[in-house]
């Protein structure tokens, strides 16, 4: 059985977090979001073409596959 780490998660541990903070928190990206912050929808988006899905609903449909989405 497979012990380590996904190939999105790799891929994501590249991200400097701080800068992104730092973006999100400038531009007020996260102004009156309640469920739904940047972060989340920056990983929904880069997660979609790593697994080469085609549109929101493919997007939607694998996400809700997961049990911790």
């Amino acid at each position: 059985m497979h012990a380590g780490q996904i190939m999105g998660a790799q891929v994501m541990n590249h991200l400097p977090l701080h800068q992104f903070r730092a973006m999100v928190k400038r531009y007020a990206g996260d102004y009156h979001v309640r469920t739904f912050p940047c972060l989340d929808q920056f990983y929904t988006m880069a997660f979609a073409p790593l697994t080469c899905r085609e549109s929101l609903r493919d997007i939607v449909t694998c996400l809700r596959a997961n049990d911790h989405f």
